[in-house]
């Protein structure tokens, strides 16, 4: 019998997916996705570290994403797949294309705890930065004006908020 929890869980992301591609086309703000997480929620970003409630999480979206979106990255989902209210989506990190029009791709991952009511009380996105790193120098990118670098030394704390702990039996 197919896990209702699992599947909740599932559609909620589908729906997370769907704001972040309109985002990419232009079509939402980053703002947007902060709509998805709990008031308590966690979120840990590769570059940023740890982001904390729904209002930071919202403020952590537009000024991170300040000088990439509409300068070429994108984030296109691959799979996803759930484990009761666990959720891990693969994805990949299109940071613009080289000269021959290839996009350039980093893989990353999420993993996502599933709270009730199309909402996730947590998200740690794992992405490969000295990858990135390579395929920057690489194609010699230089960041907009409008771009916001991450701090230097985030909070690399990647425990689920105290009053969703039960949600994460073991890791």
């Amino acid at each position: 019998m197919p896990d209702p929890i699992a599947k909740e869980a599932l559609e909620a992301y589908a729906r997370f997916v769907a704001e972040r591609d309109r985002i990419d086309s232009g079509d939402s703000e980053w703002s947007a996705l902060a709509e998805f997480f709990t008031e308590d929620a966690v979120y840990i970003d590769p570059a940023w570290g740890r982001i904390e409630g729904r209002e930071a999480i919202r403020d952590f979206f537009v000024h991170s994403m300040e000088g990439l979106t509409g300068h070429g990255w994108t984030t296109p989902e691959n799979w996803a797949t759930a484990e009761g209210a666990r959720v891990i989506g693969q994805w990949d990190q299109i940071l613009g294309e080289q000269a021959d029009g290839t996009p350039i791709r980093v893989p990353g991952l999420s993993i996502l705890y599933y709270a009730g009511d199309g909402l996730f009380c947590y998200s740690h996105d794992m992405l490969n930065m000295a990858h990135i790193n390579e395929m920057l120098r690489a194609i010699q990118w230089a960041p907009p004006a409008e771009f916001n670098m991450p701090p230097r030394e985030p909070n690399r704390d990647i425990s689920l908020p105290k009053a969703w702990s039960h949600l994460e039996a073991s890791r």
